[in-house]
């Protein structure tokens, strides 16, 4: 396992942008960021792999959120544009340790985004 460290995050209205950053303590294989809205589970918002630098989305976010990869290797980026009052939660950033491993092994603290329409 690693420490991650989530940053940003905040309130805004809605169509505003907020963006979250998170930065592992180790090396790390892959990156993603979920989310959890009071009374539900979480859920995926999208990933980076540096093998391959492939990108992933869910379908609730495709075309409104961005993932990059930050200067470091061990950072990325979730620019978080048009933003809904259904995008409020509670945003984790999750990472895998292990090459090959494909479960998340390190989880952060998560960052509160709320929106207000």
């Amino acid at each position: 396992q690693v420490q991650l460290v989530e940053s940003g995050g905040g309130s805004v209205q809605a169509g505003g942008s907020l963006r979250l950053s998170c930065t592992a303590s180790d090396t790390i294989y892959n990156m993603g960021w979920f989310r959890q809205a009071p009374g539900k589970e979480r859920e995926f918002v999208g990933s980076f792999t540096w093998t391959g630098l492939k990108i992933q989305y869910a379908d609730s976010v495709r075309g409104r959120f961005t993932i990059s990869k930050d200067g470091t290797k061990n950072s990325i980026d979730l620019q978080m544009d048009d933003l809904k009052t259904e995008d409020t939660a509670r945003y984790y950033c999750a990472a895998t340790s292990i090459p090959g491993q494909s479960t998340w092994d390190s989880w952060g603290q998560g960052t509160q985004v709320t929106v207000s329409s």
